[in-house]
């Protein structure tokens, strides 16, 4: 091997340990008629070698036959009328030292009227779609552009080309092209690896004598990935890498370096031939991308079979032959080990520069009238190199390469053009995530009209052939292009670490790209998943378009939130948003208040945090006091506070809680109640259904209660009530609105209760007999020391509702023990309390099973009651309060108040 190399400086010339053999040339420039006649008779006589040598090898070398298999194979496996039937041998043009392929065949044209039209029309929903979105300009218009290099001035950009060689006989043609650019190169590399021609093209670039234009070479064949491993090396800043089939115009490295040097273009890999991937057919699966007579099986662009054209520069998804970036771009390459080394480097590029640098692939508009602009000024060599991959083990590597990147998080055109939009996706990093989270996967399966999937790590970490079976779904579904479960292969991740960065940079990468292909409501995992996935997780879904959601279910948790496959697509983005504060008014009943804290540790939470507050007056007990301090509360803060001066229950209720946000929410419990262990997941369903999903408008609605009341209050004769039995002509189970609210456990809304404040503020008096409000026929207008009876007195005034759960024996949430305190036994209480009215059995068992249809039902198909519990429309309550016209601004009959939401406080009248 014979070498020469400049130990001090490290050029385009030193290329040192990339490659196992190679040679450099190098020399002061000369003409080559300077040459002695001895050089000259030497060279006639190497070229006669040559030749003889060449006749001798063709003539004995089985590829002759092996072109004759080839030709046979051909015609099984040809898709689409421009493919030629044989690989094209060219004639050789000798000139000097150089020899030149004739290009003498026409160009394929397709007669194929109807794969005419389908490529055609979808080419110009492509152009459509990208004119509107990113826009698209002409040759003109891009070289109008401003651009980071002056070409006309000293800031000129270096490039490096790359001319990849294996058998063709083009150099000479790619040569001389180059050396009459109008912006000359900073230098020229000629590779070739493990050629049968490597000593003709050594021969060819000596002749040229030009220190500029490097030959390198190895007997190993580094194949495809080999000329972007020697583009690692360059000094350039920018690279421009060739197949043999590609012969650029005399301005194509002015206009690639223009428009690379544009702030639209910059983070950008240009060409000029390109795929458009397949789009998604009527099936839900996806096409080969040889797939013949198919429009989903995308585009070559341009296509001259076809007729299609570049007039406007095209984005695509990968191109084909050439490749113009900057050299920083180029290590993108090799984050991720690529599918196969056999094939598709040019899909692997343009896969890794977007899926981590955002970067797009662009096929340049030319000037048709110009061929020096074009990039393939002989198309007709690019054209047959395309035709000819055509075998069925290439298509099928290919295919699934393709079809690996865009289920991975490659953004295709298909996928910009034709946003997906999903309930969930769910993510397991092992085996054992997807056996915790398969229960709400396969319910979210079974639902009608909702759609997710799963994702897996892949690897050794948990692949799809592992998580399938986990499923009950066969091995197959891996092999299918169609989205059931999507395998991010992470092992792929280039290098063995022990640090957390490439994880969480594979996981946060290919999650970004599939939230955006996909646009799930939430990505659902387990709470305790590995911290650098959580990590990656949260990163991919916070810089999510869309609003995605990450939802972190404890395991144990899973199939206590089933219902989650039955909440709208618009709720579940909010499953974060609410945040419940629990408020326990309490001062000497320890015993009691131990009880509701037990039930309240031993309620499931889904790995939410939830805030507890202890609201104590100032006559306190001991026992009472050391309980609290004592207490553990494992889902979120614990605050206690204490009155100095007593209170009594109307000011210690009212104020124990105020609303930070519109997705606050306040529990208020006294501590004779106790709780159901579903209870949080009743007010979390029930929330996120009707206050935060965008399509229900349900205004009037101003807390949920946990308790089903046995007894009609309001009324003197307090008769006995039973829901199930008055509902069950609609269904005996349905949660109902009642213009009630309840007092032993209910969730107040925030809005409503600034404004209750406000009312309150404005309404209460120390001299009960002052308030105005006097309903009809209601004992309320008795309970002056009430703060409940201030809050019956607004919604009843304003149409205002709670929604209360129906089940069977009036089983509750809730339940009131009906123990001795500022109500109960008070010395002016003289109504007579029958335990079994107030109590009610706590749900100890899956709820939405007893639900309509298994689920909440439809906002608008809840039954509405007034305060004595007949039946009444929304509309209908509002007239009434309307009509007794007692509130604190005074309004027509037909018109009730409006408040302003942010302050409670009341603006103005408005007809309902």
């Amino acid at each position: 091997m014979r070498m020469s190399t400049n130990h001090t400086k490290r050029t385009g010339e030193y290329l040192e340990g990339m490659i196992s053999d190679y040679y450099f040339m190098q020399g002061k420039p000369k003409t080559k008629g300077s040459r002695g006649y001895s050089s000259r008779f030497l060279t006639c006589l190497q070229f006669m070698f040559v030749i003889y040598a060449t006749s001798l090898l063709l003539y004995m070398s089985p590829s002759i036959d092996l072109r004759g298999r080839i030709s046979q194979h051909l015609s099984k496996f040809i898709l689409t009328p421009h493919v030629v039937s044989r690989v094209q041998d060219f004639p050789m043009i000798e000139s000097g030292g150089c020899e030149y392929e004739k290009v003498d065949f026409e160009q394929k044209k397709s007669n194929d009227s109807v794969t005419i039209k389908m490529k055609k029309d979808l080419y110009q929903e492509v152009l459509d779609f990208q004119s509107r979105s990113i826009g698209t300009e002409t040759l003109s218009e891009l070289m109008a552009m401003k651009s980071k290099w002056d070409l006309k001035g000293p800031n000129l950009p270096k490039i490096t080309v790359i001319l990849n060689h294996f058998k063709r006989k083009t150099l000479c043609a790619q040569l001389d092209s180059l050396l009459n650019q109008t912006l000359p190169f900073h230098h020229v590399w000629v590779v070739f690896f493990g050629s049968s021609i490597g000593t003709s093209l050594k021969r060819i670039v000596k002749s040229y004598n030009n220190s500029k234009i490097s030959f390198i070479s190895s007997n190993y064949d580094f194949k495809y990935y080999g000329r972007f491993q020697m583009a690692l090396q360059t000094e350039a800043d920018l690279v421009y890498i060739l197949d043999d089939d590609m012969i650029p115009g005399k301005k194509m490295l002015e206009i690639l370096a223009h428009i690379a040097g544009t702030d639209k273009y910059k983070n950008a890999v240009l060409g000029s031939i390109g795929r458009i991937l397949p789009f998604r057919q009527k099936d839900f699966a996806f096409p080969s991308y040889r797939k013949f007579r198919s429009k989903e099986a995308g585009l070559y662009v341009p296509d001259p079979a076809y007729d299609i054209t570049v007039d406007k520069v095209v984005r695509v998804d990968f191109l084909s032959s050439s490749w113009f970036l900057s050299s920083e771009l180029v290590k993108t390459l090799f984050i991720e080990t690529p599918f196969t080394f056999t094939t598709g480097e040019d899909l692997h590029l343009s896969y890794q520069l977007q899926k981590y640098r955002d970067a797009g692939s662009f096929v340049l508009p030319v000037d048709p009238n110009d061929k020096e602009t074009w990039g393939d000024s002989e198309h007709r060599l690019a054209y047959v190199s395309e035709t000819t991959v055509i075998f069925k083990d290439i298509v099928k590597v290919r295919d699934d390469q393709w079809w690996k990147a865009l289920s991975t998080g490659y953004i295709t055109q298909w996928a910009s053009m034709y946003p997906q939009s999903i309930d969930a996706l769910f993510y397991a990093h092992s085996v054992e995530e997807v056996q915790a989270l398969a229960p709400l996967i396969l319910k979210l399966k079974a639902t009608t009209g909702k759609k997710g999937y799963l994702v897996v790590s892949g690897g050794q970490f948990c692949s799809c052939e592992a998580a399938a079976p986990e499923l009950k779904w066969s091995k197959n579904v891996c092999n299918e292009r169609r989205f059931r479960i999507i395998d991010l292969g992470i092992h792929s991740l280039s290098g063995a670490s022990n640090s957390e960065v490439p994880i969480l940079q594979a996981v946060y990468a290919s999650m970004k790209g599939i939230i955006k292909i996909h646009n799930p409501s939430v990505v659902i995992t387990v709470s305790n998943i590995d911290s650098n996935v959580r990590k990656a997780l949260f990163l991919a879904t916070e810089t999510s378009a869309n609003g995605t959601t990450l939802v972190l279910l404890p395991r144990e948790s899973v199939s206590k939130a089933l219902w989650i496959a039955d909440l709208r697509s618009t709720a579940l983005p909010y499953w974060n948003r609410m945040k419940l504060s629990i408020n326990i008014i309490t001062q000497n009943r320890a015993p009691s208040l131990l009880r509701l804290l037990t039930s309240l540790n031993n309620a499931f939470y889904l790995g939410d945090t939830v805030l507890i507050t202890f609201n104590i007056d100032s006559k306190v007990d001991e026992p009472t006091l050391q309980l609290v301090k004592s207490f553990e509360w494992a889902h979120g803060p614990k605050i206690i506070r204490r009155r100095i001066i007593q209170g009594g229950l109307i000011r210690a209720v009212s104020e124990s809680w105020y609303p930070s946000s519109d997705d606050d929410f306040g529990l208020l419990l006294e501590d004779d109640i106790e709780v159901s262990p579903f209870y949080y997941l009743w007010i979390k369903y029930t929330v996120l259904s009707y206050y935060y999903d965008p399509k229900v408008s349900l205004p009037e609605l101003s807390s949920v209660s946990l308790y089903t009341p046995r007894l009609v209050e309001v009324v003197k004769e307090r008769p006995k009530w039973n829901p199930t039995e008055f509902f069950k002509k609609i269904h005996p189970n349905t949660p109902y609105l009642q213009q009630l609210p309840c007092s032993w456990g209910a969730v107040l809304f925030p809005k409503h209760w600034r404004e209750f404040y406000a009312y309150m503020n404005m309404r209460f008096t120390e001299n009960a007999k002052e308030n105005p409000v006097q309903i009809p026929k209601s004992r309320t207008n008795g309970w002056q020391a009430s703060w409940k009876k201030f809050l019956i007195d607004m919604m009843y005034l304003r149409g205002y509702v709670s929604l209360y759960p129906n089940f069977p024996n009036q089983t509750s949430f809730s339940t009131n023990h009906m123990e001795p305190g500022a109500h109960i036994s008070a010395k002016d209480n003289i109504v007579q309390h029958d335990k079994s009215d107030f109590e009610v059995p706590l749900m100890q068992q899956d709820f939405t099973k007893l639900l309509p249809g298994g689920k909440l039902p439809q906002a608008s198909k809840l039954p509405s009651l007034n305060l004595f519990n007949r039946a009444v429309s929304l509309k209908g309550l509002k007239a009434a309060g309307a009509k007794l016209g007692k509130d604190v601004l005074e309004c027509q009959e037909n018109e009730i108040v409006v408040v302003n939401h942010e302050t409670g406080l009341p603006a103005n009248c408005a007809a309902f």
